[in-house]
């Protein structure tokens, strides 16, 4: 028989021998458990206690391992977010426009005294200007680890988060740091949000670590707002102190410290808030002491500070309010807008004299009676002749009530005012003073009759003579003689805007005062002839300085208009007005002036304008609504009357102390000794004494004197101050014009304006 393979007998053998040893141990235990069947039933259990014990060690093991793998895991994953956000939240590279934004601050002309502040309420100023004590007392208050901390407070940012998730009023803990770069950069903002938290904690970090702790600390003091309108600590110091930040002691540091968690507050604390705002301040003070910037007993020596009464917001009412409407709009035509007023830090110095407004509203409510009626207006411009600069005006009652301003914005017929430029061109043409022209009454010129002043009529008459009488039918034939265009090139040389006059320069009454012109212009174009023929632009505004400290000059360039020679003889006939003409009531005692009564068609405009060297001033009074300008006692108005009247109250008193100046004499004076019309024994006045006197014509009726009473027939619109004629361009009594944008208009401004 043939023998099985090798590998089968193997496998046989090896299940016989398993089998043998399976058999042998159940044999065993059989024979065990014959010989002792309790302490196999220990044994087991044992046995079972054990193997539970072994599993839940196991599965704890088990656990713990799961539990590290996920907090690694979470742990990694916040990293990697950690330097996502972080990567990801530059710092901004721009600010918040209101945290560096400085209000502008207006000044009178000598530069110190405040007019108005306008827009936001803020002066920076370096850390080295805000006194340690100030510092650590905001510090203590703030963020007592300031110096030490990293730019956040984990704990404080953890309970502000917290807040955040469930709307709880918890209180807050953020750092100086995270205020700051909450209030100074761009793209956060104050909403309560996770996300702004998170970011406002990058920006934080990073800002700490790339910035110095002081220019922190600095922006800070600079950005916070500490209430009373007042943003910065330069602009808290002033507000509760009347101080600057550099004059203050630890006592008054505490208190801006103080304000700064409750600012609206804390303001103006009265009652139970001046109580809580005195426990904060003790707060504050103990925290000095715990910061080791104040010792025990310099704290227990420091008394609650006093403050300086809150001030409301800044009132456009009275005069300041036309005195800022008129800076804000020069302003704006010299290119700064209404941004850079507001926000941009700028210094402005006006031209306005502080004493000279006061001075301006005293004339105007001294001298009219207390019975004006309301609607009767009043304007007032005093300009500055060697600079264009005006330094005084009276702009209404109120500006609270009507923005309409009577020196600036108020323009009405300028009557006889105009005469003096019609003089000028005359003059600039090769006409003299001694020139003579047709003063008989009426005078017809095409369809237009033109009377005098109760048609008084004055034969041949010098150009002195046909001023000082302020005779209508001399200008107009001297008009005629010169021709209208040269009246109208001299009233826009002077500065009388062109726009002004190219509707009227046609009419032969041209050059009796048709066109409307504003106090402002007739004070600067008057002022031409005080500066010997040179122009300077009217202007408000002497220098602005921005935040950097660059200052802007404002000079108006001179501009010669008129010859030294025209302007002498000029400035002399204007003086004859004053000294013995319809102007007496503006004459000055002590000093030389010169100027021109003007009264228009029915007293719908009354006009003084005049000028010492050193001075021009306009007095303009009218009515909205075009009447007659009456006054109880007076009746209707005439220039040489209550305008003439303010004229000399304020002349006088602006020039109270200053030197007297004389006018350079007409440039040929000598000459006038050879005219056949002049004699040395007619015209004169008792105390002139000189050559220059106009002999006085017979004329077939009254002149207008001071005693005369104005006109009361309606002539061409506006007419001459002495013309009361039926006629000119329309005969209709003056009405406002609809072609003139500048003139009042009823439609459009309150009826109950001015006294």
């Amino acid at each position: 028989m043939a023998q099985a393979p090798l590998s089968i007998v193997y496998r046989e053998r090896l299940r016989e021998g398993l089998g043998d040893r399976v058999r042998s141990a159940e044999t065993s235990d059989e024979t065990s458990e014959k010989s002792d069947g309790t302490d196999d039933g220990a044994e087991h259990a044992a046995a079972g206690e054990s193997t539970q014990e072994t599993d839940r060690a196991q599965r704890r093991r088990r656990r713990l391992r799961r539990l590290l793998i996920i907090g690694g895991a979470g742990v990694a994953g916040l990293v990697g977010l950690f330097g996502v956000v972080w990567a990801m939240t530059p710092i901004p590279d721009t600010t918040q426009a209101l945290a560096t934004a400085q209000g502008s601050m207006i000044y009178y002309r000598d530069g110190k005294t405040v007019l108005a502040t306008q827009g936001v309420n803020r002066k920076n100023v370096p850390l080295s200007a805000v006194p340690a004590a100030v510092r650590n007392a905001v510090i203590a208050a703030e963020n007592r680890t300031f110096y030490q901390d990293t730019g956040v407070s984990l704990t404080g940012t953890a309970r502000a988060m917290w807040s955040t998730v469930t709307g709880q009023q918890i209180q807050g803990g953020s750092t100086i740091t995270q205020q700051m770069v909450r209030n100074y950069y761009s793209g956060l903002s104050q909403e309560r949000s996770v996300v702004r938290k998170l970011k406002e904690i990058m920006i934080a970090l990073k800002v700490d670590r790339s910035k110095s702790k002081d220019w922190v600390l600095e922006q800070y003091l600079n950005t916070i707002y500490f209430g009373r309108g007042a943003y910065g600590v330069q602009a808290a110091s002033l507000a509760y102190f009347g101080k600057d930040v550099g004059k203050l002691g630890p006592a008054e540091g505490a208190y801006l410290a103080a304000v700064i968690q409750q600012p609206t507050r804390f303001a103006d604390p009265k009652g139970a808030d001046l109580e809580a705002v005195k426990a904060r301040w003790q707060g504050v003070v103990s925290g000095m002491t715990k910061i080791n910037a104040l010792t025990s007993a310099q704290a227990a020596a420091l008394r609650f500070p006093e403050l300086v009464k809150q001030k409301s917001p800044l009132s456009l009412g009275g005069q300041k309010g036309y005195m800022l409407a008129q800076v804000r709009a020069e302003l704006n035509r010299l290119g700064y807008s209404d941004e850079d007023i507001n926000q941009g830090g700028l210094k402005i110095t006006t031209t306005f004299d502080r004493k000279l407004m006061a001075l301006a509203e005293e004339a105007v409510e001294s001298v009219l009676p207390a019975g004006t009626p309301k609607k009767v207006r009043t304007g007032l411009a005093a300009v500055d002749p060697v600079t264009g600069e005006v330094v005084a005006f009276y702009g209404g009652r109120d500006y609270n009530k009507t923005e309409w301003n009577n020196a600036f914005d108020a323009k009405v017929q300028a009557g006889s005012t105009f005469k003096a430029y019609t003089l000028a061109a005359a003059l600039e043409n090769g006409f003299h003073l001694w020139s003579r022209v047709d003063g008989n009454s009426p005078m017809r010129i095409a369809s237009a009759t033109i009377p005098n002043s109760n048609d008084t009529s004055y034969g041949s008459v010098d150009l002195v003579q046909a001023t000082r009488s302020s005779v209508n039918t001399a200008f107009v034939d001297l008009g005629q003689q010169v021709g209208l265009a040269k009246v109208a090139k001299a009233a826009e040389a002077a500065g009388i805007p062109a726009a002004q006059l190219v509707q009227h320069q046609a009419a032969p009454t041209f050059p009796l005062g048709v066109a409307s012109v504003s106090a402002v212009q007739q004070a600067s174009a008057y002022g031409t002839f005080a500066a010997d023929g040179t122009h300077h632009e009217a202007h408000v505004i002497r220098s602005v300085t921005d935040a950097r400290g660059q200052t802007r000059r404002i000079d108006a360039i001179g501009k010669r208009v008129f010859s030294e020679e025209t302007a002498a003889d000029t400035t002399y006939a204007l003086e004859q007005v004053v000294r013995g003409g319809t102007g007496t009531a503006a004459r000055l005692y002590d000093r030389p002036a010169a100027g021109k009564t003007g009264t228009t068609d029915e007293s719908a405009a009354v006009w003084f304008t005049g000028y010492v060297p050193q001075l021009s001033v306009a007095v303009n009074m009218f009515r909205d609504d075009n009447k007659a300008v009456t006054v109880p006692g007076y009746g209707a108005l005439y220039g040489g009357t209550l305008p003439a009247q303010i004229w000399k109250y304020f002349m006088a008193a602006a020039m109270d102390g200053k030197p007297v100046e004389e006018f350079p004499p007409p440039a040929d004076y000598g000459s006038v000794w050879d005219q056949p019309d002049y004699r040395s024994d007619q015209g004169r006045d008792e105390d002139e004494g000189g050559p220059w006197d106009s002999p006085t014509p017979t004329p077939t009726g009254t002149p207008e004197d001071p005693s005369s009473p104005p006109p009361t027939e309606g002539g061409e619109q506006g007419g001459g101050e002495d013309n009361p004629g039926d006629g000119g361009e329309s005969g209709d009594p003056q009405t406002p014009n609809p072609d003139q944008p500048d003139s009042p208009d009823p439609t459009t401004e309150p009826t109950e304006v001015g006294f």
